[in-house]
């Protein structure tokens, strides 16, 4: 089951001192905590707009995020809450509520960039709270979303093509919402009514002209409308016009706030609460508790570092620890089933080869579905070599533990023979016959015994191989017999120790057949889950890059439409770049995964150390299977 800690209050994720950012353990404690995906809804705006009520009614509480009633900003840093989600029970709700934008208390006005940048990072749904309308005047308050081209880096290396960096934010970025409150307007246009989101579009629609004034104007509004893949608005009245009412809103009860502002708020928290959507990175990688920690880390120790948060730097972060993670895990489950449905010794060494297949499948099918962007499959082979060594040890403790039984029932049953022996009821005329009949009836005694193991044949034949000298002297010294029925008992004992120990190595060579199958099926295994896992994540990624073509042409649609003809054109470079890439992503990826399978079929092969051709030639036609197709 999935863990959740229980947070009554919200705790200071990221503190700020002004000239430094710092991440709070013990927030991060809680997020370690939480192993399921995060919802995450961030909010921003200038200070004293009522942000932190929203995050309050999000949390079903009326206190929580603290409120204030001065002019001071009460929030500093970043104040996260973690709550159970209400309509996605095997998600949390992560609600972070960032200190207020424009705060002139502050010594440095880089760190509202900085907290605005982090929002936008980690949250899946970023809210923008403002106050009275969506005006020019709003939009240049909005300038922080201009600056994050600047503060934050999709990839490490430059993008080809001459292609801007921030054209794949929108493959990454939260949906957008702009909540206004206090607004006194009529939602009308040319005087027909709108919707909010109607409202929104229109208020972005960029401004026509080249002058300066114009593209400084536009350049927020391109902003919102390139990088957010989904906008939406909300419109809020007044709660009330009480002034001692509103300055002390969270002891105020609902009925004494305006019912129009009680079903806007309801109507907000009901769309966040079922359209908000899992925190995703690229590629479908969804985040939990435990990778939003990650995150935050990463990017705070960036920041402070002086570089800029990279999505792909931090990724490859997240990676290293979650593929470490994942293996680990699937050992465990590995080590653990065997455990419990392994009886040592088994019958036969294909039972313990048939378990061992059966949990090596489950523990790869964990490891694929924790694992990503395993590029060169290093965490992969290092999970084949923990299994195998597992392995390997059981085939060992189940020799040692059939070898063991096998002796002590030998013993068990032999004691009246060596009691026999010592007492010298043998050594008397007709005492080999006596002494060959008791030794096959403890024989036969002995392949009644059940569930002796895979080292019954050889420890038999270690005992008849004991009791050859003593065979022997009781055979010569039984005066009922002549010279020629001696010769011809020793001759007959000779055979038949001869045909056992044949048998012997017929199991062991049976046995060595059994490990190459195992071995082989260890490989087809891997390798047809590795294929799987890569072929879901070329889908991933074509359906996230389709996802952009599509968010692009509708961008350069409205521009047509608005007469901004010039601005349209000016997207061909980016849309050009993005088909070329979804056509490589689409053609080349089969070639691509039939080399990665031949590569990986090699060096599995080389971790299994194989014997003979048999499995080599299995390898040599994984990667001829794809190009085929």
């Amino acid at each position: 089951m999935a863990s959740r800690p229980n947070m009554t209050a919200p705790i200071c994720l990221v503190e700020n001192n002004n000239e430094h950012l710092s991440v709070n353990q013990e927030a991060l404690e809680i997020l370690d905590q939480i192993s399921e995906p995060v919802v995450v809804v961030a909010i921003v705006g200038l200070y004293r707009t009522g942000k932190s009520y929203l995050m309050n009614r999000l949390a079903g509480q009326n206190h929580g995020f603290p409120l204030g009633s001065t002019v001071q900003s009460e929030t500093k840093g970043i104040w996260m809450w973690c709550v159970p989600h209400l309509c996605k029970p095997d998600c949390t709700l992560v609600l972070l509520d960032t200190e207020g934008l424009g705060d002139v208390e502050k010594g440095d006005p880089k760190n509202d960039s900085w907290i605005f940048a982090l929002a936008v990072l980690l949250c899946s749904s970023f809210v923008y709270n403002s106050l009275s309308t969506i005006n020019h005047q709003a939009l240049e308050q909005l300038h922080y979303v201009t600056e994050l081209t600047e503060l934050i880096r999709a990839k490490s290396s430059p993008t080809p093509d001459g292609v801007e960096d921030s054209s794949e934010f929108v493959s990454f970025f939260p949906d957008f919402i702009w909540t206004v409150r206090d607004f006194t307007l009529e939602l009308k246009l040319n005087g027909h009514p709108i919707t909010a989101d109607e409202y929104l579009d229109n208020a972005l629609k960029l401004i026509p002209g080249r002058n300066p004034k114009a593209q400084i104007s536009n350049l927020p509004r391109e902003c919102i409308r390139h990088f957010f893949p989904r906008r939406k608005c909300f419109v809020f009245d007044r709660p009330t016009n009480d002034k001692e009412l509103l300055a002390h809103i969270e002891k105020v009860s609902e009925y004494q706030l305006d019912p129009k502002f009680q079903e806007q708020t309801k109507n907000f928290c009901s769309f966040i609460l079922t359209e908000a959507r899992i925190k995703t990175l690229r590629e479908g990688i969804r985040v939990t508790g435990k990778r939003l920690r990650t995150l935050v880390v990463t990017y705070v120790d960036a920041i402070n570092s002086g570089a800029v948060p990279c999505l792909e730097n931090a990724v490859t972060t997240l990676a290293q620890l979650e593929n470490s993670g994942a293996v680990q895990k699937a050992a465990d489950h590995y080590s653990e089933q065997m455990a419990q449905r392994v009886s040592f010794p088994t019958d036969t060494l294909q039972e313990l080869l048939d378990l061992h297949a059966a949990c090596e499948k489950e523990a790869i099918a964990i490891f694929m579905e924790r694992s990503f962007k395993d590029d060169n499959q290093a965490f992969l082979k290092n999970l084949v070599e923990i299994i195998k060594d597992k392995k390997d040890e059981l085939l060992l403790k189940n020799e040692e533990a059939s070898v063991k039984f096998c002796q002590e029932k030998l013993e068990q049953l032999s004691m009246s023979l060596m009691e026999g022996i010592s007492a010298g009821i043998f050594s008397i005329p007709g005492g080999h016959k006596l002494y060959m009949e008791t030794k096959e009836r403890i024989e036969q005694d002995y392949w009644q015994v059940p569930r002796k193991g895979v080292k019954a044949q050889e420890v038999l034949q270690r005992f008849l191989q004991s009791q050859a000298a003593i065979e022997n002297s009781i055979l010569q010294a039984d005066k009922a017999l002549t010279d020629g029925e001696k010769a011809m008992a020793a001759e007959r004992a000779k055979k038949e120790a001869a045909e056992k120990e044949q048998e012997l190595m017929k199991q062991k060579l049976q046995e060595q057949q059994q490990q190459m199958e195992a071995q082989k099926r260890s490989l087809e295994e891997n390798i047809l889950q590795l294929k799987e896992k890569m072929e879901r994540d070329r889908e991933n990624i074509i359906r996230e890059q389709n996802m952009m073509l599509e968010h692009k042409l509708k961008i350069q649609e409205d521009l047509l439409r608005d007469g901004l003809k010039k601005k349209s054109e000016e997207m061909n470079a980016e849309i050009n770049h993005l088909r070329n890439t979804i056509d490589t992503t689409q053609n080349d990826s089969t070639p691509w995964i039939a080399k990665t399978i031949d590569r990986i079929g090699t060096e599995l092969t080389s971790i299994l150390c194989a014997p003979g051709k048999l499995i080599g030639n299995i390898v040599k036609g994984f990667g001829s299977l794809f190009k085929k197709k």
